[in-house]
């Protein structure tokens, strides 16, 4: 020890790596701890934000894939149709239109059609593999908003999770750090007391 300097050995942020007569065994499991950590937290939150931007766009891409368009032809004068109002649509009217599917067979349902739409007036309309109208499916340029929306919001709630279960960890081992210093004390102590009132 002569020449060494304690207070100098425990200092820095690497000192945990470092041999020393002070580092115990949690010192070590503490800074694989922290390393693991910090690790995960960066990579397992972008890979989180990731997961969450592709299930979204997956899950878009599938509904996509389960609707067509056809070309539906009105039944009625859409002035006689129902108003719409709520949604981005509203000012519209609920009509009956039907269309022939690629079958060959006849389908009717409802659609939104302005309001001037007149009978046998054709608009497009989105039905499912069922052959029943349903919502137009999201563009492609909302579909990477809310696939980036996800991956922002789910990215710093993974690593904010697992960074609280560090300091968990972390918290856990400094107890017993400390336990162990307090029993190092105990068995050390008197020998320091009758060492000093020796040497005094």
């Amino acid at each position: 020890m002569t020449g060494a300097n304690p207070g100098r050995m425990t200092c820095g942020p690497f000192w945990h790596w470092r041999r020393n007569p002070l580092r115990r065994h949690s010192d070590v499991v503490e800074a694989w701890i922290v390393l693991a950590v910090w690790t995960v937290t960066v990579v397992g939150g972008l890979l989180a934000g990731w997961w969450a931007g592709a299930t979204v766009d997956h899950a878009f891409a599938e509904r996509r894939a389960a609707l067509h368009v056809v070309s539906a032809e009105l039944t009625e004068n859409a002035k006689n149709g129902t108003p719409v109002v709520v949604g981005y649509d509203a000012g519209k009217v609920w009509v009956t239109v039907r269309w022939t599917a690629l079958d060959g067979s006849a389908h009717t349902g409802l659609a939104k059609a302005v309001p001037t739409a007149t009978a046998g007036s054709r608009l497009p309309v989105w039905v499912d593999r069922g052959e029943r109208v349903a919502a137009p499916p999201t563009s492609g340029s909302e579909t990477a908003l809310d696939s980036v929306a996800a991956a922002a919001l789910v990215a710093p709630l993974a690593a904010t999770a697992v960074w609280g279960a560090g300091r968990v960890l972390r918290s856990r081992l400094m107890r017993r750090r400390l336990a162990e210093w307090d029993a190092e004390w105990q068995r050390i102590g008197p020998q320091w007391r009758n060492f000093s009132g020796g040497k005094g």
